[in-house]
């Protein structure tokens, strides 16, 4: 007979293997009740790792730990786990005799890729797994037919994509428990989930038709005049959002979203600093535009890096392009903070803004602040364990299933803050367009009077003249001023710049030219007057001219400020230089003379003949425009706009009739015989 303390050990010892026995037993299998569903919402069998044979019905799963559905195993013990794993649970049909004809499961939600099992069969998948692995960015409810209804094992073969450095490391496999049932109850269901999910994004919807609507007016204004490029940066900022979405209903691949969603955020990113560029009135300092640019193009490159990092960290050795995509990201958040340094900026400057567009540069930054915070936050995460990155993006309330964020709020508040701004600046910016093209048209007006399209006629000599301004208005001029006894006195020139500067000291000079005509007619006193009326009136540039007089017999005397040297027949004449107008007082111009036979041709050009460039960036150069210059004044200036012209195009020809040459000889009463041809 055993002691006393023996039977009590021995008691005590059943009473626990019974206990255990009693406890495994309760936890009942998963029972589907006719027409109905289940939630299998028990302990799933788990294990990390995978083995074919885990999806067979025979498999002993006793030794695999358990595993609750409504949650992802890096949050239960697990942190940092990627890769495969299974999930295994036993269903029981009871009773049989209510039991559907079929079955079907509804899985929720799982990370990221996976395969459904029933007693070993393959049944379904969601993305791919490796060794080409394709992952979903959303994650929509899936239903799994099973076939006839009969007991069994439901196994879950899951892939967890290798972590990015944003992941908080407690990712991986199930987050809601999946659901058993008739297919019919199921799909009913799926429906029902479907229809919550699109209703809790009714207002994320309504958000991106609005950035798309304001996207496309703002490329269709662009369209319309090219020269407001605050249009064509606000529609780059607005396209972000609907293209994202419009890349994730095309090709909803995470590795895709990773790479091409990248990029398309580099564009709104970029076209957020060019925005306050122009709203804040900072693109006129060549430094700060130099400096965004700079940094705009950092931040294309850097987003075009990372689809290569994503790559590399779906390779065999993930772990140092998870190091390279953490190191990335600190020049990418260093960055994406240039929109601070602008608006900084401007408040230093005190620049004088109206209240819409501070309006923009306030929410700006708290956008900014709101949206790469978190962000930045979040880098990392699973090594620093921050969490207030996922505070930050939590809703504060939801309005019918749609959750706000303080996100969503400031960033409407932006894109209709911008919207206005635009607008306002678009509307100012076409007023004074139409002013200036108002004064431009003036102008033009004034300047066709002053050198007018028609070619000037004077007896005994055969002269055209071409004009070819670059702009509408341009800063070459010519005269023809027809003298006493048969006489001619011509005058070219090229203004420094171009547009209503220009045309302005244009006006200046042929009214000045004109008058001074009645008092002389020597050349090199018509160049210093002109320049003594030009100082202090350049604004920092210079005017180029060259005056003639030639004389019915071909006598002929020149003076030059500058400018280019005039051809005979083919052969640069040598005449004396000076300093353009308006540089120096009391320049001092020399006077050249020489004779110009009958049928002569002397020819002058402006500079926009010989430095018309070649999409080469070669010049026309003077040995070529020597060589054109026997040619008529419109097949000069044909042929230095075809070369590709650059500036202004003027072409002035003259050349003595023979007939006039010799009446004029014949009322003299001589026979001398002019200085071009002695020297032959």
């Amino acid at each position: 007979m055993l002691p006393r303390a023996a039977l009590i050990a021995v008691l005590f010892s059943g009473l626990a293997a019974v206990s255990a026995i009693s406890q495994q037993s309760q936890t009942p299998p998963a029972v589907l009740f006719d027409g109905g569903t289940a939630t299998l919402d028990g302990p799933w069998q788990f294990h990390l790792g995978d083995d074919p044979r885990w999806s067979s019905r025979d498999f002993d799963d006793a030794a695999w730990e358990k595993m609750s559905p409504d949650r992802p195993w890096g949050a239960q013990g697990h942190e940092d786990a990627d890769g495969f794993a299974w999930y295994r649970r036993r269903i029981e049909v009871t009773p049989a005799s209510r039991a559907p004809d079929s079955l079907a499961v509804l899985i929720p939600y799982i990370e990221d890729a996976y395969e459904v099992y029933w007693n070993g069969r393959l049944v379904g998948q969601y993305g791919k797994l490796p060794p080409h692995p394709v992952w979903r960015f959303f994650r929509n409810p899936s239903i799994f037919m099973l076939g006839p209804a009969q007991p069994g094992v439901l196994a879950v073969r899951v892939w967890k994509s290798p972590f990015m450095s944003f992941d908080s490391g407690t990712e991986g496999g199930m987050n809601a428990p999946p659901i058993l049932g008739s297919p019919e109850a199921i799909e009913t269901l799926s429906d029902q989930m479907k229809y919550g999910a699109l209703r809790s994004q009714q207002l994320e919807y309504g958000l991106t038709t609005l950035y798309a609507l304001v996207a496309i007016l703002a490329f269709l204004g662009w369209l319309r005049d090219r020269r407001t490029g605050v249009a064509l940066w606000m529609a780059g900022f607005a396209a972000v959002q609907p293209l994202v979405q419009l890349l994730i209903l095309w090709y909803p691949s995470s590795i895709v979203m990773s790479g091409l969603g990248g990029i398309v955020y580099s564009v709104g990113d970029v076209s957020l600093l060019f925005l306050l560029l122009w709203l804040l009135d900072l693109r006129s300092d060549r430094r700060i535009f130099r400096l965004t640019t700079i940094v705009a193009i950092c931040i294309l490159a850097l987003y075009v890096v990372d689809p290569f990092i994503a790559l590399g960290i779906l390779s065999a050795n993930p772990s140092p392009w998870q190091v390279m995509d953490l190191v990335l990201m600190a020049p990418l958040d260093l960055v994406e903070l240039f929109p601070f340094v602008l608006i900084g900026i401007a408040v230093a400057r005190r620049q004088k803004l109206d209240i819409v567009r501070w309006s923009v540069a306030i929410l700006a930054f708290l956008s900014h602040i709101l949206t790469v915070g978190p962000a930045d936050l979040e880098q990392g995460r699973r090594f620093t364990h921050i969490t207030l990155g996922p505070v930050l993006q939590a809703p504060i309330a939801v309005v019918y299933g749609n959750a706000i964020t303080v996100q969503q709020i400031a960033g409407t508040l932006l894109l209709l803050a911008l919207v206005w701004a635009v607008y306002r600046y678009s509307s100012a910016a076409r007023r004074e367009q139409a002013r200036l093209e108002t004064e431009m048209r003036n102008a033009r007006a004034v300047q066709q009077v002053l050198i007018p399209d028609e070619r000037p006629v004077v007896p005994g000599f055969q002269i055209e003249a071409i004009y070819k301004p670059a702009t509408e208005v341009g800063g070459d001029f010519f005269q023809i001023l027809p003298l006493a006894e048969g006489a001619v006195l011509a005058a070219i020139g090229d203004v420094s710049g171009k547009g209503l500067p220009a045309a302005m000291t244009v006006s200046l000079l042929v009214g000045t030219l004109r008058t001074l005509a009645h008092y002389t007619q020597s050349p090199a006193e018509i160049l210093s007057a002109m320049n003594h009326r030009m100082l202090g009136r350049t604004q920092g540039g210079f005017t180029t001219c060259l005056i003639l007089r030639i004389e019915a017999d071909g006598a002929a005397t020149i003076a030059n400020a500058g400018h280019i040297s005039p051809y005979v027949e083919g052969r640069e004449l040598a005449v004396e230089g000076g300093l353009p107008l308006g540089l120096a007082p009391g320049a001092e111009y020399a006077e050249t003379i020489f004779s110009l036979s009958a049928d002569a041709k002397l020819t002058l050009v402006t500079d926009g003949v010989v430095e018309a460039r070649a999409s080469d960036g070669e010049l026309l150069g003077f040995e070529r425009t020597a060589a054109l210059s026997s040619q008529s004044a419109e097949s000069i200036a044909a042929t230095a706009q075809q070369f590709g012209q650059e500036d202004d195009i003027t072409v002035l020809t003259l050349r003595r009739s023979e007939v006039a040459d010799q009446i004029e000889r014949v009322a003299a009463g001589a026979s001398s015989i002019p200085l071009s041809q002695a020297k032959d």
